[in-house]
């Protein structure tokens, strides 16, 4: 099975050019059963990465183009009344799929982006009163432009928990952007992506990364740095236990697609900033990832 991991990783690479880091980090979302927000300026290829992983993976793919207009019900769907048959009929939504892009969350308004809290840690929607079971395995990947405030309603805290991480793209090198032009010219594009893994295949993967062993004294450093986030003076609001257990789903995830059966510190080390950093609110305006590059470095690793 691991040989799907390289096919995934290697059908990404097609299109996001250079980004090697980022697809792997959007793959430990995916297998380690979580959800990955992408938080960039415009044009770095957010959109595309979430576009091109929806058409690797052979299930039911749904955008939200996120907007202040945007009503829950555009999200989850509705009860329709039906004159032929004197009855409600539901309409779903475009949640109900296995991958869902929410394209520029935070355009949404904060009502419309409750209508994800649910389904985002249950897998089930509530709509007057009757709960649905959305597609599995589902996944959400999110985008937004942390620079551009205007029009923009920022996340707050219990839906940032929601994601198990987030990172960015960057802007490319000169040798990177020049292939993507050559890319363009060549009439390389994601629309000639084809799936490369099954939603069944999908489902075994993550169920093997769940099997990674994590030992004792590993879980015991994850705890300390959780914990310590709680109790410095520059952070105003720790990590919660979801973020915990996000941090060891990530690093069995990275560990397995490193073609591991075990977890390492360096796996933990390396998705600290991506696991905990958008679970942080700072004090006075102090950056997020300079405070926990300071707590991985005052504690001793296993």
């Amino acid at each position: 099975m691991r040989d799907k991991i390289d096919a995934l990783t290697q059908n990404l690479a097609r299109t996001i050019v250079g980004k090697n880091d980022a697809i792997r980090l959007v793959l430990v979302a995916l297998l380690g059963g979580g959800h990955a927000l992408l938080e960039d300026v415009p044009g770095v290829g957010k959109t595309l990465l979430a576009k091109s992983l929806a058409r690797s993976v052979d299930g039911k793919f749904q955008r939200l183009q996120c907007t202040p207009d945007l009503l829950p019900t555009d999200v989850t769907g509705t009860n329709i009344w039906n004159p032929k048959t004197g009855e409600f009929t539901f309409l779903p939504g475009p949640i109900f799929a296995n991958v869902l892009l929410a394209d520029e969350i935070n355009r949404a308004t904060p009502r419309t982006q409750s209508a994800l809290l649910e389904v985002m840690e249950e897998n089930q929607v509530t709509v007057d009163g009757v709960s649905r079971s959305v597609p599995k395995p589902f996944f959400v990947i999110a985008t937004q432009n942390p620079i551009e405030y205007q029009g923009t309603f920022p996340l707050p805290e219990a839906q940032m928990d929601r994601f198990m991480l987030s990172l960015s793209l960057g802007y490319p090198t000169e040798k990177e952007e020049l292939q993507i032009l050559q890319n363009l010219q060549n009439g390389v594009q994601f629309v000639d992506l084809q799936p490369c893994i099954t939603l069944e295949e999908l489902t075994t993967l993550r169920k093997m990364c769940s099997q990674v062993v994590v030992e004792a004294s590993l879980q015991q450093y994850i705890l300390e740095l959780v914990r310590t986030t709680r109790e410095d003076e520059e952070i105003a609001l720790g990590v919660s236990p979801r973020g915990t257990v996000s941090l060891q789903k990530a690093t069995q995830a990275l560990a397995f697609i490193s073609g591991r059966d075990y977890a390492i510190p360096d796996d933990v080390k390396l998705l600290v900033p991506h696991v905990l950093c958008h679970r942080l609110i700072p004090r006075g305006g102090r950056n997020a990832k300079n405070i926990v590059e300071r707590l991985l470095r005052s504690l001793s690793i296993p």
